[in-house]
């Protein structure tokens, strides 16, 4: 149950951060790093958006329960 409540708050952050991410930048700033590599303008936006679709993606591999076999898979080898 605590898994079902922790994970649609993480789906819910994960979409504010997708949807605000120009108030997110407003309030902590631009990022340097992301700026840097992702882009001179917007890298920073583009940083939170893909945070925040990151975040989401995670929350529903974790509640549906398949987030352990989806990491064996990558980093485990026959």
């Amino acid at each position: 149950m605590t898994k079902w409540i922790i994970g649609t708050i993480l789906i819910i952050l994960g979409i504010v951060l997708v949807i605000k991410s120009e108030w997110f930048m407003g309030i902590f700033g631009r990022i340097a790093w992301a700026e840097e590599k992702l882009g001179a303008e917007g890298g920073t936006r583009l940083f939170y958006k893909l945070l925040g679709i990151g975040l989401i993606i995670f929350a529903l591999l974790w509640i549906s329960g398949i987030f352990y076999n989806f990491l064996d898979a990558i980093f485990i080898r026959d």
